[in-house]
């Protein structure tokens, strides 16, 4: 088993700072206006807040059978299995359109699409630090802090049929 961390890019830092004060600020002037502003209208910011932090990537495990998405309250599990391809690709995000999820507060994850690798499923905290794995039926993207060692040590597992490739 290896642990790898979830470093936050520039710009995953900078989104969530300025979304946090966003969100905190205009409850905050809800309340000091008019306390009845309160309303769910007023809510809907904090709310968004507090629905965005537990999809927070803190880390990522590779295990002798799966690669495990550490979140806030729960881990995702990618199966080795059925993996047929892994690449670090640091550009792998540029020109994404997110067709639904998180854009940026806390965490790039959810669905996402681009010219280069077409739908795929996204658990980023550096869109440069991606690594791209690719499944027959499906494509997910990962940001491992150390994205070279990590696939060296996709490699070492040598699952049957993989093919794992740097750069």
């Amino acid at each position: 088993m290896r642990d790898y961390k979830a470093p936050w890019s520039t710009s995953l830092m900078v989104i969530s700072s300025l979304s946090t004060i966003l969100c905190l600020g205009v409850a905050f002037l809800a309340v000091r206006v008019d306390h009845r502003l309160m309303s769910w209208p007023g809510l809907l910011p904090p709310a968004l807040l507090i629905g965005t932090v537990p999809f927070a990537i803190r880390g990522y495990t590779i295990t002798p059978n799966a690669i495990l998405v550490h979140r806030l309250f729960w881990t995702t599990r990618l199966p080795l299995a059925g993996i047929a391809s892994a690449r670090f690709d640091p550009d792998a995000m540029r020109g994404s359109i997110r067709t639904f999820g998180n854009g940026g507060m806390f965490s790039f994850t959810g669905f996402y699409r681009n010219a280069r690798l077409g739908a795929f499923r996204a658990f980023v905290t550096d869109q440069h630090k991606t690594i791209v794995l690719r499944y027959p039926n499906r494509t997910v993207v990962i940001s491992p802090g150390e994205p070279e060692d990590f696939i060296r040590h996709l490699a070492i597992l040598g699952h049957a049929g993989q093919t794992i490739m740097q750069g």
